[in-house]
């Protein structure tokens, strides 16, 4: 599947990839300013979510594999790949399936093992809201509010919603609710590991990344390095900007390093 993607700037490349219930757009202001500073970032949306196709299927090595056809039609391997949440096992597959096309990885607040079940009634309370000509933002927040109770969420899972005369969720979320437990799973257990430039980059106010998970890294990710940003959730590029950012440019620097 060749996926939609945003560009902006030039210079090393460097791909994002957003977590579940996200699109490219989530990564505005950091595409931004990773451009400004001498870098062709690319933002790419992830099957079943922006503007890319739907399709049955969220193993992830199958987005792994939306994500190598993508770049490889755009020319962009080899590259640095950023992924957040869903998108940092995605990005973690991509690395392990095709190490010769990820120069360098970074984890954002992910880890590769199983998660528990908490985010299918998200996407359940979600498809089942009755979408009739006219609804506004206020009555579609206040539908989601029973079961997304932090106003943050909500916002954030309503910019997929797309009002109007015929109102309608851009994201596909039947083929998400059907692959809910592949997303919530990590489908490699055993790898060849990814010996490049690894950074599991987290937020210190998370639980998405505990000290426990190391076992799990250290075999698929031997020179992984962790670093915690202290002011931040699992949503560390909003919770605190300017520290993911510091460390971004830190990690994928604008000139190619020896």
């Amino acid at each position: 599947m060749i996926l939609h993607a945003t560009s902006r700037g030039e210079g090393p490349v460097l791909v994002l990839l957003h977590g579940l219930f996200g699109q490219s757009g989530n990564f505005g202001a950091v595409q931004r300013r990773l451009a400004a500073g001498g870098r062709r970032v690319v933002a790419l949306d992830l099957r079943n979510h922006g503007a890319s196709p739907h399709a049955a299927g969220m193993d992830y090595r199958v987005l792994a594999k939306d994500v190598h056809e993508t770049l490889a039609q755009l020319e962009l391997l080899p590259c640095a790949v950023l992924g957040h949440s869903m998108g940092g096992k995605t990005a973690m597959a991509l690395a392990l399936g095709h190490p010769e096309a990820v120069e360098r990885l970074c984890v954002a607040d992910i880890a590769p093992v199983r998660y528990r079940p908490q985010l299918v009634t998200y996407a359940t309370a979600m498809r089942d809201m009755a979408l009739s000509p006219g609804l506004t933002r206020a009555e579609a927040d206040a539908a989601l509010a029973p079961v997304v109770v932090d106003a943050g969420e909500r916002a954030f899972l309503l910019s997929n919603l797309r009002l109007g005369e015929a109102p309608h969720w851009r994201i596909g979320l039947d083929e998400i609710i059907a692959g809910m437990d592949e997303i919530q799973d990590w489908p490699i257990a055993e790898a060849a590991p990814y010996a490049g430039p690894t950074l599991f980059l987290s937020g210190a106010r998370s639980r998405y990344v505990q000290p426990e998970h190391r076992a799990a890294i250290a075999p698929l990710f031997p020179t992984a390095k962790f670093v915690a940003l202290k002011n931040a959730g699992h949503w560390l590029h909003a919770d605190d900007p300017e520290g993911f950012l510091a460390v971004v440019e830190a990690f994928a620097p604008a000139t190619p390093t020896a």
